[in-house]
């Protein structure tokens, strides 16, 4: 079970890096913003259920992570060979109907007397037209489902949650829903029926019908899911607390209230069509090989994933945005586009995430973007070398294309190349998509966003924030298509946006503190009990980080971190301008209403690149129309000349 917390919001916002401080000072176009204004925390986030056994739970998590990594997994890559796709959705259709009784008593006892009704007749019709329910022409029929089992109505009856428990093999649940689940068990004919004479003697010889089918066909539902599940678990720090915490709201007996109060907010809403780009192939991200490359800078491995194309072609070595890993949607999605094309294709994760934290990066904290970026330098070169080895002759042309802070970065490492150190990698062309002109601008709008349902009476706040919770819930469930309008207020998408990020920030600061703790949290960092720490991280701004914990780090290091205008300075491209503006190897891609790019940024680009090197799209918000194919036309066009294979459109 993989909930989405925000609607899968994995994109990135750049923010978290300092560039070196220039020797010529910033344009009156880069404003420092003022912080000492700033408003102080006072969004109170709903409470989750409560956790009190949480290493024991933790530990389940971990056991189901190893069943679901080493055995379903790889079984279920044959299982899907041998049982083709009609049948496994007949067999999932099959295991819905037979748990028809559950859902009428329970309808019934929550006075769902129109769901009862619809439940029967879908019954009847799948059983019947449905050849006992492998077809199901209710839902052809569109007779409506009303799901409804013990949990949900011992909560109608008033019973709340007291405390979280991962279930061996089912999952997340809780004290109530666990009994609910014994009692759904007991609800189902099936329980009853022996499959063999029980032998009085020995009665635990006696098996259920129940046990083989329940979780024959969980394992035949999860086969479909199961790709996506791992790359979710492996992809993040803590998938366990994001998980108990998004349960906590698809589980709530309250219905969402989808009706939008108040002004909606463009640029926010496109941005969350972010949620949309993934990559059109499922069997895509087995396509290619993970690999790990020795970084000589820590004496670790690093991960990262390579689509070789079987001739000699270039290589597009792709950065994502603020926190993201190498095996998300939207990284994997820019992947396949450019190995459609010819490409060869190299992911690998943020100097944000975790992964790269541990294992590639030379401080204890990211933030400070000419070693943030000069370790992703050394990371890439090592790479390249080891492909250079392992395909001979098969590297054509290299390119860096990044997104959000990769976007960034690839615009820091295209203005400072000529001055690199060796050992490295120069690239050929270089790529950048919404990338920030000033990262303090960045990080104020991202505080901000965080902070707007302050905007809302604080007597109706709670109530609005949990009704929030509740649509993202109901919409990871039954996620809409592209380009719908999402029901959500400008408040509430803005919002969405920060707490996405806010969540990014807590687990950047955690893994930094558990590998070189810094003192600053007053909570012990603990790898089994971590709520209360999560809890004091949660409440840090990217403010609070900077100043907390960049500034004194990097400070006792020799360097200038101790203003506002010195961080405003450092992580701006503004003074880099002739540089970026003489190479020609340059391709920018970015939205008008990005809310990140401030009044006088897009005219810089303009008058930097020029509209040769340029591509404006009007809409989009921070790369919230990338799934558009305009948009993945123009991030081909941006490779022109690189790759004779290439066509103006994706091949499918």
């Amino acid at each position: 079970m993989n909930i989405a917390l925000t609607l899968a919001l994995g994109w990135s916002l750049v923010a978290s890096s300092l560039a070196q401080t220039p020797s010529s000072p910033p344009t009156e176009s880069a404003a420092t913003p003022n912080w000492s204004g700033a408003r102080g925390e006072g969004v109170v986030l709903p409470a989750s259920v409560p956790d009190p056994i949480e290493p024991f739970n933790r530990v389940v998590y971990s056991i189901n992570k190893g069943i679901l990594i080493a055995v379903v997994k790889p079984t279920a890559q044959v299982y899907r060979f041998i049982v083709v796709k009609p049948i496994r959705e007949g067999i999932g259709h099959f295991g819905r109907n037979i748990t028809y009784p559950g859902r009428l008593i329970n309808n019934l006892l929550q006075g769902k007397w129109s769901g009862a009704r619809d439940e029967t007749y879908g019954f009847f019709c799948n059983t019947t037209v449905g050849v006992a329910g492998f077809f199901d022409v209710a839902g052809k029929w569109k007779i409506p489902k009303s799901d409804a089992d013990f949990g949900q109505t011992f909560g109608q009856w008033g019973w709340q949650p007291a405390c979280y428990i991962m279930l061996p093999v089912f999952g997340p649940s809780s004290e109530r829903d666990t009994l609910g689940l014994a009692a759904d068990t007991a609800a189902d004919p099936l329980t009853y029926i022996a499959p063999y004479p029980v032998n009085l003697a020995n009665p635990l010889t006696y098996v259920s019908p129940y046990t083989y089918l329940s979780y024959g066909i969980l394992y035949n539902n999860t086969s479909d899911t199961v790709d996506a599940s791992v790359r979710a678990a492996r992809s993040k720090l803590d998938a366990y607390s994001e998980l108990q915490y998004a349960w906590t709201f698809v589980r709530k007996n309250r219905v969402a209230d989808f009706q939008v109060t108040g002004k909606t907010d463009p640029a926010s809403l496109e941005t969350l069509q972010f949620a949309f780009l993934k990559f059109q192939d499922a069997k895509f991200p087995n396509l290619g090989k993970t690999r790990s490359v020795l970084i000589p800078t820590t004496g670790r491995k690093l991960k990262f994933n390579v689509w070789m194309q079987p001739q000699r072609a270039p290589v597009v070595y792709i950065v994502p945005g603020l926190g993201s890993h190498r095996l998300t949607d939207s990284t994997l999605a820019l992947a396949e586009l450019v190995y459609q094309q010819g490409f060869s294709a190299v992911c690998v994760s943020s100097t944000f995430n975790f992964e790269f934290m541990e294992n590639a990066a030379t401080t204890g904290l990211p933030g400070f973007a000419p070693v943030d970026v000069d370790d992703l330098r050394v990371a890439l070169g090592e790479i390249d070398q080891q492909l250079g080895k392992a395909y001979p002759g098969q590297l054509g042309a290299k390119v860096l294309l990044g997104y959000s802070l990769g976007g960034f970065q690839s615009l820091f490492l295209a203005a400072t190349g000529s001055t690199n150190p060796a050992p490295g990698i120069s690239f050929d062309r270089y790529v950048a998509i919404s990338s920030p002109v000033r990262l303090l601008y960045g990080l104020s709008q991202l505080d901000e966003c965080y902070q707007a349902p302050l905007e809302w009476p604080a007597a109706e706040r709670a109530a609005n924030l949990e009704n929030t919770f509740l649509k993202v819930a109901a919409l990871s469930r039954h996620l809409p298509p592209p380009n719908t309008a999402l029901p959500f207020s400008g408040i509430e998408s803005r919002f969405l946006i920060g707490l996405s990020f806010r969540f990014t920030l807590r687990d950047a600061i955690f893994c930094s503190q558990q590998r070189d703790n810094r003192g600053v949290l007053e909570h012990q960092i603990r790898s089994w009990h971590r709520t209360a720490a999560y809890k004091e991280i949660l409440g840090f701004s990217y403010q609070d980080y900077l100043r907390k914990l960049v500034i004194p780090y990097y400070s006792g290091r020799g360097t200038n971190l101790d203003t506002a205008e010195n961080l405003d300075r450092a992580g701006s491209l503004l003074p880099f301008g002739t540089a970026l503006h003489a190479n020609q190897n340059v391709r920018l891609i970015v939205n008008r209403n990005d809310f990140l790019l401030g009044a006088a940024d897009l005219a810089w680009f303009q008058t930097t690149f020029g509209e040769d090197r340029l591509t404006v799209f009007e809409q989009g918000g921070h790369l919230g129309n990338l799934a558009e194919p305009a948009v993945r036309k123009a991030i081909l066009g941006a490779l022109d000349g690189l790759c004779p294979a290439k066509s103006d459109s994706p091949r499918r």
